[in-house]
């Protein structure tokens, strides 16, 4: 069985397409076999990137380790059984067909509250929730109380993996390790970010995730995406001096994969 990793947040801009990429590439340059699933129907940034990938390889004539991207096939509703849900059949076909010669899967949520994106989350052996580092966006996993910073009660999108793990729970399937990615991080330790991460510290230990430092706001990251490259692929492009910003974003990946903790990898870069 592929080992299923769902990236999702119910708000869009939180990075998660770039983590999604990164996180697959890292895979697939670890000998991997990654299979990669948008959910975004109308944006498909991570379907674009892998897109790029493709198109910059075959333009510039080098080979690069790359996950294999599949769209939703399509389905004529006329051939479900009676209250079977056109979207569940079509991310269920889609998994299936990438379940028996993956070794990860990567689902790529949109930045809203959909259909597919519920039932993925209950698909998730590895749930990473990147998360601007600000109370904007934390107000997606919880309510505060904003005189004293005090969680008071889980939001909208805590709420929705709760359910994803009772449906996982009951079916017998082991239980999510939710990762909530701290992306954005400021590089000093201002009052704002001291409170964001006690709130998340609070938080985790309420309902079960845990927290670990994401991407850092940097321009790399945007350059790269309309070739559809990472960090990881600019030595074999004849990259060999990486400026600072582009090693500590590098490192920050590698830390990354070391906290998500999958099974059966070493880290090798």
């Amino acid at each position: 069985m592929a080992h299923i990793i769902v990236v999702g947040n119910e708000k869009g801009g939180s990075g998660k397409s770039t983590t999604s990429m990164h996180v697959a590439t890292a895979l697939v340059r670890m000998g991997k076999t990654v299979g990669a699933l948008d959910l975004d129907l109308r944006q498909k940034s991570l379907g674009r990137y892998i897109e790029n990938r493709i198109a910059f390889m075959a333009r510039e004539g080098v080979e690069l380790p790359c996950p294999e991207y599949r769209e939703l096939p399509e389905i004529d509703a006329s051939t479900l059984a009676p209250g079977e849900n056109p979207y569940d059949y079509r991310l269920s076909a889609a998994v299936a067909e990438l379940e028996p010669r993956c070794d990860f899967i990567i689902i790529d949520c949109p930045g809203s509250h959909t259909r597919l994106s519920q039932v993925a989350h209950s698909l998730a052996d590895t749930l990473i929730t990147p998360l601007n580092d600000s109370f904007i966006d934390f107000d997606l996993l919880a309510r505060i109380d904003p005189e004293t910073s005090r969680v008071t009660g889980p939001s909208i999108y805590s709420e929705m993996v709760w359910a994803a793990r009772q449906l996982r729970a009951r079916a017998g399937l082991k239980p999510i390790d939710w990762i909530v990615l701290r992306n954005r991080l400021g590089a000093q330790q201002m009052h704002n970010k001291r409170k964001v991460g006690a709130a998340l510290e609070e938080l985790a230990k309420r309902i079960g995730f845990r927290v670990a430092p994401g991407f850092s706001e940097r321009v790399i990251f945007r350059e790269l995406f309309p070739r559809g490259i990472t960090l990881l692929d600019l030595k074999d492009l004849g990259v060999d001096n990486l400026n600072i910003s582009n090693v500590a974003a590098r490192q920050e990946l590698r830390d990354l994969m070391i906290e998500l903790n999958l099974p059966g990898i070493e880290i090798n870069f």
